[in-house]
């Protein structure tokens, strides 16, 4: 992988005037709630590193240990860091849909392997696909997320084996910052959240490294956002667990399809449903940066997973328990490739689909594209500026739905305006 930020042959000593630099750039993140604890500055910076705040969110922090800045570290980090900027990617001669993106192939998709299927998310397409890409040779290391050591916490992880894959498999919903891994730029495939994986994209071109062909496999899935630590506190109070008890284990989801949101101590094994654990206590913690994010669909990837959700009468997704079922976006030429020899391989099972049938699936996602641009017309009128966001379209999906952007821009400025008057700060 030719991305190699963080790797000593070649960073360059700057002044300390560049570091001063950085710390301003990041500081202007980080007081417009902009900062979504990705680890991208860290790697340009080793003296930084990522902290939970108060509010249970990952922030840099300086760790006063020595250690040469990135050159034009200030530069790269405004022009990559997705609490500066997000870029939409369009690869020539890909289709676009207006809400799901750029594609070059769209399917419903599962892991041909019964228990990588059960213990994934949603079909294990993913793992799947780590598994096939570390005993293809394809990679030798591959860069991601997973329950810490202390199973409450999630933390970044190097895999390389198909058994380390299963053992990843699941989504964490909790703070992780992937690219604060020094392993990460040095890996043949990433699979991250999908403001991480355009920090990725972005930072090659910054720094004038080549595209594509030469860097990593940029794996990701659909996000709805990044939840508060203290949520995974306050689910695991509901199930009467002690804050400072021991826990053997902890899931958010998997093992089963979309699976339950599990502890389990020295005595006991408690759980409850994904519309519980999500839709009660995770998803309304999420970070506000995340309820600002153009990209939940994970533009910048190669190849992105996302729930395929039968939907009801009222076009709300149901979370009946049943086997899993990805839908899987190839979004560039070498994604595209790589689904494809996968399922050749034996390692996915994959059904063309349209891409509106995803779209359809994920009303969530749909109705967050359609009214962003309100939603930063809102922030804006409210004092706070959001990220910069290019090529996305924003304008021409609010003339299209006037009505639903004016409502997300009153009810965004008001939540500033009540969170300011009553902690002095946004949300």
């Amino acid at each position: 992988m030719s991305l190699s930020i963080a790797d000593p042959e070649v960073i360059s000593v700057t002044s300390a005037r560049e570091r001063q630099k950085l710390d301003a750039a990041i500081r202007r993140v980080v007081e417009r709630n902009a900062c979504i604890g990705c680890g991208f500055c860290t790697s340009l910076d080793p003296s930084l590193e990522l902290r939970l705040d108060a509010d249970g969110f990952l922030r840099p922090h300086r760790t006063g240990a020595a250690g040469t800045v990135a050159e034009d570290a200030a530069r790269t980090f405004e022009q990559a860091c997705p609490g500066c900027r997000v870029d939409a990617v369009r690869p020539p001669g890909s289709r676009r849909h207006p809400t799901m993106g750029s594609y070059f192939g769209v399917w419903e998709a599962w892991a041909s392997d019964e228990a990588v299927r059960y213990r994934g998310s949603s079909g294990g397409a993913l793992t799947a696909l780590h598994g096939w890409l570390l005993e293809s040779g394809r990679a030798s290391r591959i860069a991601s997320a997973s329950v810490g050591s202390e199973p409450r916490r999630t933390v970044p992880v190097t895999i390389t084996t198909k058994e380390a894959a299963l053992a990843a498999a699941g989504s964490r919903y909790a703070p992780v910052g992937v690219l604060s891994n020094r392993d990460t730029w040095s890996s043949e495939a990433i699979t991250a959240k999908p403001c991480e994986i355009s920090a990725v994209r972005a930072a090659a071109g910054a720094s004038g490294r080549p595209s594509d062909a030469e860097h990593a496999i940029l794996l990701s899935f659909f996000c709805a956002g990044t939840p508060s630590q203290d949520a995974t506190g306050d689910l695991l109070a509901r199930l009467e667990v002690p804050a400072d008890g021991p826990v053997d284990e902890l899931w958010y989801r998997g093992r089963g399809w979309p699976g339950r949101f599990t502890v389990r101590t020295a005595r006991a094994e408690a759980s409850l449903s994904y519309d519980e654990s999500w839709g009660d206590v995770l998803g309304p913690a999420t970070h506000w940066r995340c309820k600002l994010c153009p990209d939940g669909v994970g533009e910048s990837a190669d190849v992105v997973a996302a729930d395929l959700w039968s939907v009801d009468d009222r076009g709300y997704p149901v979370f009946t328990e049943g086997p899993g079922s990805s839908g899987l976006i190839a979004r560039t030429q070498r994604g595209l490739e790589a689904v494809n020899a996968a399922a050749a391989a034996g390692a996915i099972v994959v059904r063309s689909i349209r891409m509106s049938e995803l779209a359809n699936a994920q009303p969530l996602q749909r109705k967050r594209r359609l009214s962003l641009f309100g939603r930063l017309l809102g922030s804006r009128l409210a004092g706070v500026r959001g990220p910069r966001y290019r090529g996305f379209r924003l304008w021409a999906l609010a003339l299209a739905h006037p009505r639903l952007n004016l409502r997300a821009a009153r009810g965004t400025r008001a939540r500033i305006r009540r969170s300011t008057a009553t902690t002095g700060s946004a949300p």
